[in-house]
């Protein structure tokens, strides 16, 4: 067997655990993203979109959908890596594939795209229950993929890196908590950025959930706060570093030694 076939193998290994670890468990993981979606279009899209009228030039309803569909892509990405990252650093099953023949890479790679998976999948489910309230029209499908994919990567490398950090379960719930979650909620999710003052689009500049929100809302409606090429380099920018870092952390056992 030669090296290439041999790491394929191991990422696939590690891909198909990821994705059998989610799905065996698919009450906790699949279930509550779309039950908690159908209460956001409730609340959010029937009772108060209809006070609102358009934003944007389309219904509320379909402004916030693109939005609330990216959300539940990030979170769970996310969560997945981080959860399964670092129970596999607490029990030490984590310890034979630092000494497997693998490159660290590879392994990044697996847990990465098993938090993928999960992402899209959810985000799938969520798109689903999306058109029960609202007629879903993409206008620039290749956009819409692309998007969702660097921002699933990003956030499950992200939780990849918390969990390299992480001395207990407890610290896998502060970055969601307390970054994530008003980051997200800060991404213009429910609003245009036209609406906010001079000052504060100015720092929502700062906030890189905005660009993944702009980007992939205009692949939805065609309309964007912000310039889509900047928005998707501002994504790849920010995937390589985090690969980078998570990479450097990995391959020196940082955190994962003890």
């Amino acid at each position: 067997m030669n090296m290439t076939k041999l790491y394929f193998t191991a990422f696939k290994a590690i891909l198909i655990k990821e994705i059998t670890r989610f799905t065996r468990i698919w009450v906790q993981t699949l279930v509550p993203p779309a039950i908690t979606m159908t209460l956001y279009f409730l609340i959010f899209g029937n009772l108060v979109g209809s006070r609102i009228g358009e934003m944007g030039g389309v219904s509320y309803m379909e402004f916030i959908a693109p939005g609330l569909i990216m959300m539940s892509v990030i979170t769970n990405s996310y969560s997945n890596v981080a959860s399964s990252f670092y129970s596999a650093k607490f029990q030490r099953n984590l310890e034979e594939l630092m000494v497997a023949p693998v490159p660290h890479y590879v392994m990044i790679a697996g847990y990465v795209f098993g938090g993928v998976a999960r992402g899209l999948c959810v985000g799938l489910i969520v798109t689903l229950v999306a058109m029960f309230f609202v007629e879903i029209s993409v206008q620039h499908v290749g956009l819409v993929a692309l998007t969702v994919l660097l921002t699933s990567i990003l956030f499950s490398l992200g939780g990849l890196i918390n969990a390299v950090f992480a001395k207990s379960f407890d610290d896998i719930s502060i970055i969601p908590t307390f970054v994530l979650t008003p980051l997200t909620y800060l991404g213009g999710v429910f609003y245009s950025l036209s609406l906010l003052p001079g000052f504060w689009q100015g720092v929502s500049a700062l906030n890189p959930v905005v660009y993944m929100i702009n980007v992939f809302r205009y692949g939805f409606l065609g309309i964007a706060d912000m310039s889509v090429p900047l928005s998707i380099g501002i994504m790849i920018a920010f995937c390589v570093a985090l690969w980078s870092l998570a990479y450097y952390l990995v391959s020196r056992g940082i955190g994962l030694r003890s």
